[in-house]
């Protein structure tokens, strides 16, 4: 198993995308720390996941929101308290709150651009304020952020497309500060099989999926095994990284 004997705290655990995660760590023998904003979310989650954990590990999963300092704070003492020191940090919180997927740049609302940021960006900085510093004394840690191929620019997506660009610069910034014994990864997905879909026409899904040499979207675990590769001895010589897992679209204009 390629995560024995290692703690793993995986935010945004009750989404798809964290859910896979999550299970998929499992699979390989991790203990698991996991949160969601959702208490429905993250319950579902971890009724789906306990059955797959490997003897020995242990879960941990406490609701709360990681843009919070005080939640995030709390998640990592009693986490670390119930499981052990996290090795592995995967910071999947993100997105777009509104129902709105596109909007023009000159019709865009401060409120709008201030959330897009703080949701994609305000929980990868506090989850590795407070578990970083454990991994520098240990001198081991695996740190996988979620980015977008929408970093490099997308029009009605200013918001979304630029803080997603932070969270790769953030990535990049890190794995030189945190080197050599913490690495910092982050991926770059195009459009996965979530509930963002659902906020999609028919003809923009159409569309989207068209552009993609795989013609299809991606699927959840297929991000996890991805993730996992990265948190994984296999990729120890690894960081700094942006690696698209987006069907053969490669971020640009």
């Amino acid at each position: 198993m390629r995560l024995a004997n290692r703690v793993a705290l995986v935010s945004g655990a009750g989404g798809p995308m964290g859910a896979a995660v999550a299970k998929r760590f499992a699979e390989e023998g991790a203990s698991l720390i996991l949160t969601d904003i959702s208490a429905t979310r993250l319950n579902a989650a971890v009724e789906s996941i306990g059955p797959g954990m490997a003897p020995g590990t242990k879960l941990f999963s406490q609701r709360g929101s990681v843009l919070v300092r005080e939640e995030a704070a709390r998640l990592v003492e009693d986490g670390v308290a119930e499981v052990g020191p996290v090795d592995i940090l995967i910071n999947i919180v993100g997105g777009i709150r509104s129902q709105q997927m596109f909007e023009p740049f000159l019709t865009m609302t401060e409120e709008r651009f201030d959330a897009t940021f703080a949701l994609n960006l305000k929980g990868n900085f506090h989850l590795t304020q407070l578990v970083a510093p454990g991994m520098l004394e240990r001198k081991y840690g695996r740190i996988v952020n979620v980015s977008s191929i929408i970093f490099a620019g997308a029009a009605g997506q200013v918001d979304y497309g630029a803080a997603k660009a932070a969270v790769a610069s953030m990535t990049r910034s890190l794995a030189l500060e945190f080197a050599p014994h913490v690495t910092v990864n982050c991926i770059a997905p195009a459009t996965i099989r979530t509930s963002v879909i659902d906020r999609l026409s028919q003809e923009e899904q159409d569309q989207w999926s068209s552009v993609m040499a795989m013609k299809r979207f991606g699927e959840p675990r297929e991000i996890a095994n991805a993730v996992l590769f990265l948190a994984s001895e296999e990729a120890s010589y690894i960081t700094g990284d942006v690696l698209p897992v987006s069907g053969g679209t490669w971020p640009a204009l």
